[in-house]
């Protein structure tokens, strides 16, 4: 029994050593070769274009930043052409924009990032629920750590549909995207936790109205869009036959809805790739002296929008209105933001605060390929994989684990039952058959 409870312990150990091992190996990216060879930017541009090329079915706008200045730009289209100041719905990845909106009001006193979001509303509240919910914070808002279990996602309005009321929308959300709860509400102890929450920043959207006293999109158009030369930005549907807005495709090249939404901060900004270079840039020092932020923030608050305010698993994921992808090597992080929608937008754009170095991909008929490159574009300039790339590969992780994991557990019940059956024939009086 001794040695039976020997393999036991070493099927323990085993289990333990291979988990693991596979979760360093996810991690760190062993056995994953970059795209193009380190600092060549040309190469890294050939590799990122030319996939765009194979997995693109509909439209893409690429642009590589180095050291602050685009390098490259590459356009593709199935449809109308599309060029770098083609608009995009670019879903989520306006979210990082909307924390801009909200930290000029915090700039101007007019927020507390700290006080009880309640302090701001008068048009709508947060319903009662079985938690604190004066722990509602702008700061936990923007961080996805408010306790907010709407888990939206919003799939729009189709043409010619009712289009909700904000306050509709944060009660109950019609259009909330498929397995969403839709209801803002406090679900879980506010700052105890990260949970994405689509619901958060469409309260953050109503809060801008009520301390500006402006629609939303008016105000962001004013107070951040415009200064910062972003001037075809917009946060509703542009009009117009000159309005050069890119054609919305499925992932098999179709032609797909155009939707529209109540839940502008959350979800949609139109913008282009040119507009989110100018945006990447306005966090760096100007050629010409001026501070980052560009008069609209100062660069204090920058920095502190990518502090970690979020971890999940003990990585820290989340900063005010940023994703923390990766650490850049420089004692900061790669940051930025995505987007995604159905039937097939995927938009994403990062850069590496330390050098200036960027990435914007702007896409339609492919629900991933921004979102891949992108992460191709960080493992490529630090050699740390990606935190989407982790999330992307979860579930093909857990197959190897469980996998794994069952060999492990045959092996020992074997190597169990083997010593077993010797032990026994050892035991048998000579002359008898086993």
């Amino acid at each position: 029994m001794r040695r039976v409870g020997l393999i036991m312990l070493s099927v323990a150990l085993s289990l333990a050593a291979w988990v693991g091992l596979v979760l360093a190996g996810l991690l760190n990216g062993w056995g994953r070769t970059a795209i193009a060879p380190q600092d060549d930017v040309r190469a890294f541009m050939s590799a990122a274009s030319g996939k765009i090329v194979a997995e693109s079915r509909g439209n893409a706008v690429f642009t590589l930043i180095d050291g602050g200045r685009v390098h490259g730009e590459y356009f593709s289209s199935v449809g109308r052409p599309v060029d770098q100041d083609t608009l995009f719905q670019v879903a989520s990845l306006g979210k990082w924009i909307t924390a801009w909106g909200v930290m000029t009001l915090v700039e101007s006193g007019r927020i507390d990032l700290d006080a009880p979001v309640s302090r701001y509303l008068t048009r709508w509240t947060l319903p009662p629920s079985a938690f604190n919910n004066e722990g509602v914070t702008v700061r936990r808002l923007l961080s996805h750590t408010a306790g907010l279990t709407d888990g939206l996602g919003y799939a729009g309005f189709a043409p010619g549909a009712e289009i909700q009321t904000l306050e509709q929308s944060l009660t109950r959300a019609d259009d909330a995207s498929p397995g969403a709860r839709g209801a803002v509400q406090v679900g879980a102890e506010p700052g105890r936790g990260w949970i994405y929450s689509g619901g958060g920043y469409t309260l953050l959207q109503l809060i801008i109205e009520e301390t500006s006293g402006e629609p939303f999109n008016a105000y962001m158009r004013r107070a951040v869009l415009q200064p910062l030369g972003m001037a075809r930005s917009t946060f509703e549907r542009p009009e117009g036959e000159d309005a050069n807005v890119a054609e919305f495709f499925d992932e098999h090249g179709g032609q797909a809805t155009h939707y529209q939404f109540t839940a502008k901060a959350a979800t949609s900004l139109y913008t282009s790739a040119a507009d989110l270079t100018r945006f990447i840039q306005a966090h760096l020092a100007g050629p010409d002296g001026t501070l980052p932020g560009r008069g609209v923030l100062r660069p204090e608050t920058l920095a502190d929008m990518r502090r970690p305010h979020a971890a999940q698993y003990g990585a820290e994921i989340w900063g005010l209105g940023v994703i923390l992808y990766a650490p850049n090597n420089a004692g900061g992080f790669i940051v930025g933001h995505d987007g995604s929608n159905a039937p097939a937008i995927n938009t994403a754009a990062r850069f590496d605060p330390a050098t200036g170095d960027g990435i914007v991909l702007l896409e339609t008929g492919n629900s991933l390929l921004a979102t891949q490159i992108a992460g191709d574009w960080v493992f490529w300039r630090t050699g740390n994989v990606d935190l989407l790339d982790v999330t992307a590969q979860f579930p093909r992780t857990l197959l190897i684990l469980a996998v794994g994991a069952l060999l492990i557990v045959v092996a020992g019940f074997v190597a169990a039952w083997l010593l077993r059956r010797r032990d026994a024939g050892r035991a048998m009086p000579v002359g008898e058959a086993p």
